[in-house]
């Protein structure tokens, strides 16, 4: 049977604080976290920042062909959390909550270890789609604050829901996996970040992880909180 769309009819925002609408709440990360991402991105002096560089990142060339990955993650977040808004809220609540933790995380390490990478080419080795839109995020994206990579922080968060998800379909969730793997990828080939931004990275997920998804593993069968109701019994 089909799924019906959560019932967001009657919504205003005078009832955002009632129990129906209250996830929406949620939502208001994404103001604190752009404020933040401006403050960071333009108050902090690039001779501030610590260089990040490993010698992986020099054996990984560069590749514009995976901006195609690179690009398709802001639609795999915006996907997750539309999906999730309309068809599953409780899984919008935990993504959105995952997504503010990464986000803080990132955020104090950005203040108190600020960051930047050196490893975008001088001049474009080749020119065509791929190169023209890469030069403009280039323009509008700075190569400070980069360690950890949220592009991989948030990807590690839809994954875990997705895997977690009972509806999708072993194929929807392979495909998910390699499309998240694809999108780590694609952060140090098209040099927006180090490689060393993708395994702080990893960190800051299980900590998101244990956080929001540690009280659904204990209530499943054979967790901590299952166990204590079978000795109850």
């Amino acid at each position: 049977m089909k799924r019906q769309p959560y019932d967001y009819r009657g919504f205003s925002l005078r009832r955002l604080g009632e129990p129906r609408f209250r996830h929406l709440l949620l939502l208001g990360g994404w103001i604190g976290y752009f404020a933040l991402y401006f403050l960071t991105e333009n108050l902090i002096p690039a001779d501030r920042c610590h260089v990040i560089h490993c010698a992986l990142d020099d054996a990984i060339p560069f590749c514009e062909y995976f901006l195609i990955f690179y690009v398709g993650w802001y639609f795999l977040v915006f996907g997750a959390l539309a999906y999730t808004l309309f068809y599953d809220v409780e899984g919008f609540r935990r993504l959105q909550k995952y997504i503010m933790i990464t986000q803080a995380a990132a955020m104090l390490v950005y203040i108190f270890y600020p960051s930047i990478q050196l490893l975008r080419p001088a001049a474009f080795p080749r020119r065509n789609v791929f190169t023209r839109i890469l030069g403009v995020i280039y323009w509008f994206d700075t190569p400070t604050g980069v360690f950890p990579s949220l592009h991989v922080a948030y990807s590690l968060g839809i994954l875990s829901l997705g895997l977690k998800s009972e509806r999708m379909t072993p194929a929807g969730k392979t495909a998910l996996t390699a499309a998240v793997v694809m999108i780590c990828l694609s952060v140090c080939f098209v040099k927006q970040h180090s490689a060393l931004d993708v395994f702080a990275a990893l960190p800051v997920g299980l900590l998101a992880e244990a956080i929001v998804f540690g009280d659904r593993r204990r209530k499943q069968p054979g967790g901590e909180g299952h166990r204590e109701r079978k000795k109850e019994s």
